[in-house]
């Protein structure tokens, strides 16, 4: 046992634990990569946390934890132990798992110990020191932020598009939260939030149009310099179902004087094509992680659930698609709780998404069936004839009439089947050198998740649980990250090709 306690020390430094505006700069111990810092942000300000990689983990030095949260450690008998009035949970070196008030909990690493220090993966406070403490803990792993308490910090997502001579940028603002623009100077607007901060993703900005920087002026304020054609701008705001979208129309002077034209060359020259910007063909992308609540799923021979196994994928999903693409991620659900199919789907329609990913794991009575598929939706031919892809003719402003083709909701995903089995194509390829098959790689199913989606849309069967091996593998964080990995892989190749085909048209 170590002879000196964690809580004995921790008594001696009480004024570390107010989050006063302070950066924090620690030494970084041997054998591990220096990292970023972890922003902690409470009504009493912000403190900076640093961090460490090991392997490919990001961990958090627990003294610097306990210090900010008033946690006592201690160190017995071959385990950690952390206190937080009266609640426990107790840390085993070398096992990615916490021991939560008595419910175990997975972690993405193990808790690691270098020159007396101990550290933790930073899942360590979403998964388990959420549980025990007092406020709401809200961590945001791409932007490197933890959110404590009641604070108002909306996910901002801006995207910049070229327009011809003029420009375009939306602003998405999940959750809601109201916005100002004001124009301050002739080459600079501010967008100002009602909020307490704002957690930003901007895309690289190449200075050579209307539009030279983004950046943040203040913690609730956002900045655009303007390049010296821009006249005047217009904005509006889109309401959508769990967030607001403010878009912003940049436009030169009426007056501008065009760009100077070039003489025509002597002989004539073949004609070159016109180019245009093709639209983002990503914009919003719809996680599902498959059932929730009293909901289990399918539960394996040593306790593993369905819904927990989609839950963990679904997070790490999500962070790493809004950390590689900084597109805008919903999920249908983001905690242990029961969501019913038409919901799952509404809740895709209704945010406009271009992408619709359902997560599950599968069972089979025969405990050596194992592998993944990416399922389709099936449509009888008769009912889709029968219900679907009618025409009505509808009167028309002015007079006469005009054919309008109304799809059923239940029919939705007709529109979308060439799309959706690219995707699945796609996601095969990927998961073939990652995550283990099964013989029906790809396949249709009469599935009502996805049959009212609205844009293409894929239900993935991530393995078996009935099978021993797989279920293991679907429970490590290993697994679970090669899986986030493959379907990220297979949306940046989905999100390509749809903007190519976009672009040659």
């Amino acid at each position: 046992m170590n002879a000196r306690p964690y809580s004995a020390f921790f008594q001696t430094v009480p004024a570390l634990v107010a989050l006063t505006i302070l950066f924090v700069v620690a030494a970084r111990p041997a054998g591990q990569n220096a990292a970023q810092s972890l922003t902690v942000l409470s009504r009493d300000g912000r403190r900076a946390i640093p961090l460490t990689t090991s392997g490919n983990q990001e961990m958090a030095p627990l003294d610097e934890l306990a210090a900010v949260f008033q946690l006592a450690v201690r160190e017995e008998a071959g385990a950690l132990t952390v206190s937080y009035r009266g609640r426990t949970i107790v840390l085993t070196p070398n096992q990615p798992l916490a021991s939560v008030s008595g419910r175990l909990i997975s972690l993405s690493a193990a808790p690691s110990r270098t020159a007396n220090r101990w550290s933790v993966p930073l899942d360590f406070i979403s998964r388990a020191l959420a549980l025990i403490y007092d406020s709401r803990l809200d961590l945001r792993r791409p932007s490197h932020l933890l959110i404590v308490g009641d604070l108002r910090v909306p996910r901002v997502t801006v995207r910049h598009e070229a327009l011809g001579s003029a420009a375009r940028l939306t602003i998405d603002t999940t959750p809601r939260a109201v916005s100002t623009v004001v124009q301050e100077g002739p080459q600079r607007i501010t967008v100002r939030f009602d909020a307490d901060a704002i957690d930003l993703t901007v895309p690289p900005i190449q200075p050579q149009g209307l539009v030279q920087a983004i950046s943040v002026i203040d913690p609730v304020t956002l900045g655009v310099d303007l390049g010296p054609r821009f006249g005047t701008f217009r904005s509006s705001a889109v309401p959508l179902e769990n967030a607001a979208r403010l878009v912003i129309d940049l436009v030169p002077p009426a007056d501008a004087t065009p760009a100077p034209t070039v003489a025509p060359p002597e002989s004539p020259a073949r004609e070159l094509p016109v180019l245009t910007q093709a639209p983002p063909a990503i914009r919003t992308l719809t996680i599902d992680p498959g059932h929730g609540g009293d909901d289990l799923g399918v539960r394996g021979a040593a306790g593993i659930v369905e819904k927990n196994v989609t839950l963990a994928v679904a997070h790490r999903l999500k962070a790493a698609v809004e950390a590689r693409l900084g597109i805008r991620v919903v999920l249908t659900r983001d905690d242990d709780r029961a969501v019913s199919v038409n919901e799952r789907t509404a809740l895709a329609n209704n945010n406009k998404a271009d992408l619709f990913i359902s997560l599950h794991a599968n069972a089979s009575f025969r405990p050596d069936v194992a592998g993944a598929t990416i399922y389709l939706a099936s449509f009888d031919e008769s009912m889709a004839a029968r219900e679907g892809l009618a025409s009505e003719r509808l009167p028309a402003l002015g007079g006469g009439f005009r054919d309008i083709e109304l799809v059923p909701w239940n029919l939705a995903q007709i529109r979308h089947t060439a799309r959706s089995t690219e995707m699945a194509n796609l996601l095969a390829a990927e998961f073939r050198d990652r995550v283990p098959l099964a013989s029906n790689a790809v396949d249709h199913a009469p599935l009502r998740v996805l049959e009212s989606a609205n844009m293409p849309a894929v239900l993935i069967e991530m393995g078996y649980l009935s099978h021993s091996g797989q279920e293991k593998q679907l429970a490590g964080a290993a697994q679970q990250t090669e899986i986030a990995q493959s379907i990220l892989e297979a949306i940046v190749k989905f999100r390509d090709a749809v903007a190519d085909e976009g672009a040659s048209r």
